[in-house]
């Protein structure tokens, strides 16, 4: 008897696990599609790429496209790498070290205002960028910090910060204070036992927390546009928008060479940091 009815037990459980394999093969499939199709169109001909035939593997490969990329003349590749470079560690560095300030604020200190002040970053999260770019603009100018690194940093600072104090703010909130006030019992003061126990098991939150930043900077393109319109001071996604010719034949060409530059650096970052990425992920879910 109980081998009876396990045997349907164990069929329905490989039916389900073939299943979910087969899903996650189609999903994989979906995910990763669209970057195949934008690096091996990279090394198409333009010519191939509009005509009336859908290649999925370059018929003359070429790496002309990588040329004109790093020889565009009008805006070229290197500054706007390292305007987008600068600027996206500039922000997640800044963004990280105030949000994890006044995430430890609001989680571990008790105060009048702390209730008005967790609204007020979910409401700030639902404005949209484009409703106050011209505010953001006018002030900006009134600065002098046009067309420079610092002014675009102080922009995409504050659009990130909001949400980067809101996810620390679970991170932090799933750290048991009982930890450091056994640390402090064991002789630590409380900075030191803030460092040597907490900052450690916060640290894959702040990862996590910060990737987000470094993808949403750096693939910011409408208020890059306007803060930062000169040549020499674009970022990438500002930089991919001079292949566009509205009165003739677009590039498209380059346009997918410099898109798979431009990717280069998220997917080191990513590598980088992913295993405490994960675990932050993890830890992110089930706490706060």
């Amino acid at each position: 008897m109980t081998t009876t009815t396990a045997s349907p037990h164990r069929t329905r459980r490989r039916v389900a696990s073939v299943l979910y394999s087969a899903l996650a093969v189609v999903i994989f499939i979906v995910s990763v599609f669209p970057v195949y199709w934008m690096v091996q169109t990279s090394f198409q001909p333009n010519s191939e790429i509009i005509g009336s035939d859908v290649n999925f593997w370059p018929e003359q490969f070429t790496l002309r496209n990588y040329e004109t990329v790093f020889q565009a003349s009008r805006a070229p590749f290197v500054p706007a790498f390292m305007n987008s470079l600068t600027i996206t560690l500039l922000t997640v560095a800044i963004a990280l070290v105030f949000a994890f300030l006044a995430a430890l604020a609001v989680t571990r200190f008790r105060f009048k205002s702390r209730r008005a002040f967790i609204l007020t970053i979910l409401i700030v999260q639902m404005i949209p960028a484009e409703a106050v770019i011209v505010s953001m603009y006018r002030v900006l100018d009134s600065w002098s910090l046009l067309n420079t690194i610092a002014g675009l940093t102080i922009v995409y600072v504050a659009t990130v910060l909001p949400f980067t104090i809101w996810t620390l703010r679970g991170f932090v909130n799933g750290v048991p204070v009982d930890l450091e006030e056994a640390a402090m019992i064991d002789g630590l003061s409380r900075i030191g036992a803030f460092w040597k126990i907490t900052f450690p098991l916060l640290a894959p939150g702040l990862v996590a927390t910060g990737v987000f930043g470094f993808i949403q900077a750096w693939n910011e393109f409408l208020l890059a546009l306007v803060v930062n319109s000169r040549p020499e001071m674009m970022t990438l996604p500002v930089w991919l928008r001079t292949f566009l010719v509205a009165t003739g034949t677009t590039n498209w060409a380059a346009i997918m060479a410099g898109s798979t530059l431009m990717s280069i650096p998220v997917i080191i970052f990513f590598l980088l940091v992913q295993r405490r990425m994960a675990s932050g992920l993890v830890g992110g879910a089930v706490k706060g």
